[in-house]
């Protein structure tokens, strides 16, 4: 969704959903994962201030409706907790053995990365349940400008953010469900992979 209704959502509805989102899967049970909710003009606008430039609001299509949204909960984590959790004990073998390693740019899939996303998937399926809209933000630039802004501690990673509220009603059909791609038989395979590039 990306036009949003400025009707409040509940503070009890806003704290429902941080808190499954804070129950989602969790490598190791690292917990390395938070979140930072802001709710309301003067706390929105903050992450909107530092994530968005002044050039892209002018001309985005999309800004008035998901300016709007009466709440945006930004999603971080911590590459520290992981290492030092894959580091401890009941860790440290299996860490070896999958190739984890002591500083978070020897991982080849960053764990940190994939909690964030469980606990975003889960945040925008309980707003769903809620009767909420949400739309997910990625961090695809000023990374640095939204942590400093939320007062975010160093070592923290901006995962994104979720622009949660009501819909307006007036929400534009993304052009993006017009775009062709494989079938569901193209991206499932049973026992191994088939097709084109795979056995026969």
């Amino acid at each position: 969704m990306r036009s949003f209704s400025d009707r409040p959502v509940p503070a009890q509805v806003l704290e429902r959903l941080l808190h499954a989102a804070l129950r989602a899967p969790t490598a190791g049970n690292s917990r390395g994962t938070a979140w930072v909710l802001l709710q309301g003009t003067e706390e929105t606008s903050r992450y909107w201030s530092a994530a968005t430039t002044d050039a892209w609001r002018a001309t985005s299509a999309r800004w008035s409706g998901l300016s709007r949204a009466p709440a945006v909960a930004v999603s971080v984590a911590s590459p520290a907790a992981y290492v030092a959790r894959y580091g401890e004990p009941d860790k440290v073998r299996a860490a070896a053995d999958l190739g984890l390693g002591a500083s978070d740019a020897a991982w080849s899939v960053p764990y940190w990365f994939g909690d964030a996303a469980f606990g975003v998937m889960t945040l925008l399926l309980a707003a769903t349940a809620e009767g909420l809209g949400g739309c997910f933000l990625g961090n695809f630039r000023r990374e640095h400008e939204v942590l400093i802004a939320l007062d975010v501690p160093a070592g923290w990673r901006l995962f994104g953010a979720v622009a949660l509220g009501y819909p307006a009603g007036d929400d534009r059909r993304s052009s993006s469900l017009d775009r062709p791609g494989p079938d569901s038989g193209a991206r499932l395979h049973l026992g191994r992979w088939a097709g084109p590039h795979g056995p026969h």
